[in-house]
């Protein structure tokens, strides 16, 4: 069963855009679908990894490669909810109020260190994460059409840091970690680097625009047209109810956990060039998925397990439909 023309079209793009991203990123192809998978979907993304491991290149290569408009918010203890979504100004000369836009009036938006800012700050994105819109002083102001959140953020066992509240957590579709490269592609890296010259201080200018936001959209409604069977509905829902119940989980996925599943499946067999979903494609993307959406046991805490392994111990017990 072959996708429409239109939508193997979209596959090419999004296969260009890979590539394009793979010139300045090494090491982190399983990042970097996870990425696309959230752009088609229209989620947002938040990546966690050490200092240094490329993640703010990501977003800068992914905003250059999609022709897309780029806002970066620094996070500090110290920054206000107005910095992030816009003030209104008083302009003596006409003795009116002007809306100043913030940095949330971008196509692309990375929110750098979101665990370094206090919750008050933090939960200045829910309104725009979750509806495309800011609303200040009791107006309504409309966001991008393709906004997408990239937010990063270091391990929060790490001094100055604060945990993200339960509820700005599940905005996130995906929850991307990033880790070391392997040898071969840290070596490769830092050749790549060395080849870049003068530019090795922004890698992502020699990125070239591959996808434009019409485009984007069009993929994104391709996306919404992929056939999804009632046995794929009702092995996600086992997957989310069966979370629940895991003697190791103080919170298991709520239902929002299994939309947000399905959408990103949804989004992975576009990639995969097929106009239906498969158990793969759930089961591939259950991890980004669902690992921030879980809530280990104290006991299961100090018995060294994760989120991942307890996804993946949950994957093994709810049986595969056909």
């Amino acid at each position: 069963m072959e996708m429409p023309d239109s939508s193997q079209a979209g596959q090419q793009l999004l296969a260009s855009l890979k590539i394009e991203l793979a010139r300045v990123i090494e090491g982190q192809e399983h990042a970097i679908e996870s990425l696309m998978v959230a752009l088609v979907a229209g989620g947002h993304v938040l990546i966690e990894g050490v200092p240094g491991v490329a993640k703010t290149l990501t977003a800068r290569s992914l905003a250059a490669a999609l022709s897309a408009t780029f806002s970066r918010i620094q996070f500090t203890p110290d920054l206000m909810p107005a910095d992030i979504t816009g003030v209104n100004v008083f302009e003596p000369g006409t003795g009116q109020f002007r809306f100043r836009p913030g940095p949330l009036f971008a196509d692309i938006v990375l929110a750098d260190e979101i665990n370094r800012a206090p919750a008050k700050t933090q939960s200045a994105l829910l309104e725009a994460m979750q509806e495309n819109q800011v609303s200040i002083d009791g107006v309504t102001h409309a966001l991008s059409g393709i906004l997408t959140v990239l937010a990063t953020q270091n391990p929060i066992e790490y001094e100055g840091t604060y945990p993200l509240p339960e509820a700005q957590l599940d905005r996130f579709m995906i929850k991307v970690v990033v880790d070391y490269p392997a040898l071969d592609a840290e070596r490769l890296m830092i050749r790549r680097m060395h080849q870049l010259g003068e530019k090795v201080t922004h890698p992502e200018s020699v990125i070239r625009p591959v996808i434009n936001t019409a485009e984007l959209i069009a993929i994104r409604a391709a996306a919404n047209r992929v056939d999804v069977d009632d046995s794929i509905v009702n092995y996600i829902v086992e997957i989310t109810r069966n979370s629940r119940s895991l003697a190791n989980l103080s919170l298991g996925a709520s239902p929002r956990a299994g939309v947000m599943l399905l959408r990103a499946a949804k989004a992975l067999a576009v990639l995969h060039g097929k106009s239906y979903v498969t158990p793969d494609e759930v089961r591939e993307v259950a991890m980004p998925v669902l690992r921030h959406r879980i809530r280990l046991t104290p006991e299961a805490e100090i018995e060294g397990l994760t989120a991942d392994t307890c996804i993946d111990s949950l994957m093994r017990q709810v049986a595969v439909p056909r």
